[in-house]
């Protein structure tokens, strides 16, 4: 789905070239925001309908991005809990998060914060009842089926099982997101030491 999108929104970009401002990719939605006076909604439909016609696909395959992660109970304060709730070892909860490759369905909440799917059926966690306050930047988390890093501290209710070193916002890049909507991420387990020397704040 989040390729079709990500195509349909390229598609739609380009057809109504210098009418269209913004377009916003959700799990399954899309939203356009664009100019009446270059074009109107009956444009941007029949666009999308020649799109879902011919089913294309995207001509670019996502990048596969990799992002380290210490995991540990000093690093991630539900590590524990989540291995407790799934029923599972720590290494066991490591082992599921990082062998698996998630998609990048879409962004929000906080610059550069990217909602990352699906996570092991095995690792479904709900949110906490009461989220934190502040969660520490580069905090790896889970809830429900998604998994994120929070790439500033901020407000969370999700569950952290790691930090990792990487910075995934900033406004000197262009495009200012280390992920974006369509990349595919996969993370891979680092010890302290290597979480210092990547540039991680304890």
């Amino acid at each position: 789905m989040t390729d079709f999108l990500c195509g349909l929104s390229e598609h739609l970009c380009a057809a109504n070239e210098g009418a269209v401002v913004d377009s916003v990719i959700g799990y399954r939605t899309l939203t356009l925001f664009f100019s009446e006076i270059i074009t109107d909604h009956t444009g941007i439909l029949t666009a999308a309908e020649q799109y879902r016609h011919e089913a294309r696909s995207r001509t670019e395959k996502s990048e596969l991005i990799c992002l380290p992660v210490w995991y540990s109970e000093e690093s991630g304060s539900d590590l524990v809990q989540v291995a407790q709730h799934c029923g599972l070892s720590v290494d066991e909860v490591i082992a599921l998060h990082t062998e698996t490759i998630y998609v990048a369905a879409a962004t929000g909440f906080a610059p550069g914060f990217s909602y990352l799917g699906y996570t092991p059926e095995a690792l479904k966690m709900p949110r906490l009842d009461t989220p934190r306050r502040a969660v520490p930047a580069g905090s790896v988390a889970i809830a429900d089926r998604q998994t994120a890093v929070y790439p500033s501290s901020s407000p969370g209710g999700w569950r952290l099982i790691g930090r990792c070193p990487t910075r995934l916002f900033s406004l000197d890049w262009n495009p200012p997101v280390r992920v974006k909507v369509g990349d595919r991420v996969q993370f891979y387990p680092i010890c302290q030491d290597e979480f210092l020397a990547l540039g991680g704040v304890l």
